[in-house]
């Protein structure tokens, strides 16, 4: 595949030095939304890792604690850990599977809902981008779509 020919006046690895600048700067965006996301996860007493098990339970739809390993992709003993803590804190509860009373399922509490509804926002917290025009916003999301996924953003 050749690249692109470079501008009047720039040299061969111009492109190559613009294209290591943006990874540099895209990881250093990334480490910042990581950070305040972070932040405000323990304001709400929560691990990344138990807002990312809370943020993946239904509150209209008990679920197996094997369910919510396979959605997190991770071993059931870890998913332990973080239903403990998610009880612990009076978000979650165990209960005997109506259909199955030899299975616990994993309930929302009220609490857990509140709770759930603030991680949502948590995750997709905007403002490093509050500099950005509406117009910016809009080249930005369409250049992330581009190299994220070779598609196109749904409105």
């Amino acid at each position: 595949m050749t690249q692109p020919a470079a501008p009047a006046g720039a040299h061969p690895g111009h492109r190559i030095g613009l294209a290591e600048d943006v990874v540099r700067r895209l990881v250093h965006v990334a480490s910042a939304v990581r950070h305040h996301r972070d932040a405000d996860l323990a304001g709400l007493g929560l691990t990344p890792a138990t807002a990312r098990a809370l943020d993946e339970l239904d509150p209209d739809r008990p679920l197996p604690a094997r369910d919510l390993a396979e959605q997190l992709r991770c071993d059931r003993s870890n998913v332990t850990a973080l239903i403990d803590r998610l009880e612990c804190a009076g978000l979650v509860e165990r209960r005997a599977d109506p259909t199955d009373r030899r299975q616990k399922t994993l309930v929302v509490t009220e609490a857990g809902r509140q709770v759930r509804d603030r991680v949502r926002q948590v995750m997709s917290d905007s403002r490093l981008l509050d500099p950005l025009t509406t117009d910016e916003l809009a080249i930005l999301r369409e250049l992330v779509w581009k190299v994220s996924d070779g598609g196109c953003p749904q409105d």
